[in-house]
């Protein structure tokens, strides 16, 4: 079924008795062309663009919980395509271009709304800093403004202007970022996958792989074998923990990175607003919650939950942008597992092991990243070669010395 105006219609004077579910939950087959582990929006977009872009529909994503329940579901939804480095800003603005068709693309409304995402700055350094970083987005095709001080306050007149410890001095604007639902966008790229005739098989989790010499050829799972041409590793925060069922040791780390929310209230912030003199980045929800958050846990973890010392961070890194939120009751908080690369950029590549491939390593950028992600994966998936935009990911970088330190804080992941 094509959701559109008219079937929303049918089916309201038919007492919305005609909707079917919008995917199948499959039971896994004995073998497929391309089994991708990992049911968040990475393996599930992997998927759709597997079978709509290269026509390779014997493909099964299997996951060990139920689709998005990883970090898909754990994130603050912001998408945007402001980096700096030539390895980084034309895959996210890849990313950006596949946001903006999306919706048509899958049939689904994942309520993708470019509201702006804008970068406060606070001192003539930092506004060199963004100058530079605005110039590299707009050679890329990126759209950036870099605003003064009543720029930003004619946005957002709010926030702490005059008194604050960090004067706010201008920002960067990109336009066109903004957020997107995140379980829409699991469940808009399931449903379309799953139209394509990709299984999709929840509760499945994969316990080893099955091997031939050194090559891969397919998983173990809870739920029996299930033999495979290749298998991608698309598993977020567990990629460390899968992959060594093959034998590898990744260079990365799995970090908690905590989210909160508050009450609902009228609308506030029409955007997303970063505080430039701390990890701190805030915007509301349609339901009129304040969705925010800050650093990672400095420790490693697989916790889907955080600690104090961050929840304080966050909180005073707010009241130092915006006082006035300090009024405001927490609804809740959650956590998600970031893997954490060396250089705080992704991997998109082939492993030692013939038969195995992986995408990993998004850290802070892997829900803004998820269409491009599933485009490149699927590309080289399907061809065995790389993206022109993802041919910087490779996993070998970190033995080269090709590194993509967008933070520039050097390899240690608990920095990035």
């Amino acid at each position: 079924m094509r959701y559109s105006f008219l079937s929303i219609l049918k089916n309201g004077l038919s007492g919305q008795s005609g909707w079917k579910p919008a995917w199948r939950d499959a039971a896994p087959k004995p073998a497929y062309d391309v089994v991708i582990v990992g049911g968040g929006g990475h393996g599930l977009a992997t998927a759709f663009y597997l079978a709509s872009e290269h026509g390779i529909r014997n493909v099964a994503v299997i996951e060990k919980g139920y689709i998005g329940s990883g970090n898909a579901g754990r994130n603050t939804t912001i998408i945007r395509s402001n980096y700096l480095l030539p390895g980084n800003e034309p895959f996210y603005e890849w990313s950006m271009k596949l946001w903006e068709g999306l919706e048509q693309a899958v049939n689904y409304n994942a309520m993708v709304s470019q509201r702006g995402v804008l970068n406060l700055y606070h001192s003539d350094a930092q506004r060199d800093a963004f100058a530079r970083r605005g110039n590299s987005m707009r050679l890329a095709g990126a759209d950036s403004e870099l605003l003064d001080t009543e720029g930003v306050r004619a946005m957002y007149p709010f926030l702490d202007f005059d008194n604050a410890r960090f004067p706010i001095r201008g920002g960067l604007l990109q336009r066109r970022g903004g957020t997107a639902r995140h379980d829409a966008v699991v469940w808009g790229y399931a449903r379309a996958a799953d139209q394509l005739g990709v299984d999709i098989v929840q509760n499945c989790e994969v316990t080893g792989f099955l091997t031939e010499g050194d090559a891969i050829i397919g998983v173990e799972t809870s739920r029996g074998p299930i033999r495979a041409g290749k298998v991608g590793l698309a598993v977020a925060g567990s990629s460390s923990r899968v992959a060594k069922h093959a034998g590898l040791r990744l260079p990365m780390e799995s970090h908690v990175l905590q989210a909160f929310v508050s009450e609902g209230l009228k609308p506030m912030i029409d955007g997303v607003v970063t505080f430039g003199a701390g990890h701190f980045y805030i915007s509301q929800s349609d339901k009129g919650g304040l969705v925010f958050g800050g650093d990672i846990d400095g420790y490693n973890s697989y916790a889907q939950r955080g600690n104090l010392p961050v929840v304080e961070d966050v909180a005073e890194s707010g009241m130092a942008l915006m006082p006035r939120i300090g009024r405001l009751r927490l609804l809740r908080m959650w956590g998600g597992v970031m893997d954490m690369s060396m250089d705080g950029s992704p991997i998109i590549d082939r492993t030692p092991r013939p038969g195995l491939y992986l995408n990993s390593g998004w850290c802070y950028g892997g829900f803004k990243a998820t269409p491009a992600s599933g485009w490149c994966f699927a590309h080289l998936l399907a061809t065995d070669r790389d993206h022109a935009t993802a041919t910087a990911f490779k996993l070998d970088r970190f033995r080269t010395g090709h590194l993509i330190d967008e933070k520039g804080v050097g390899a240690q992941p608990n920095l990035h």
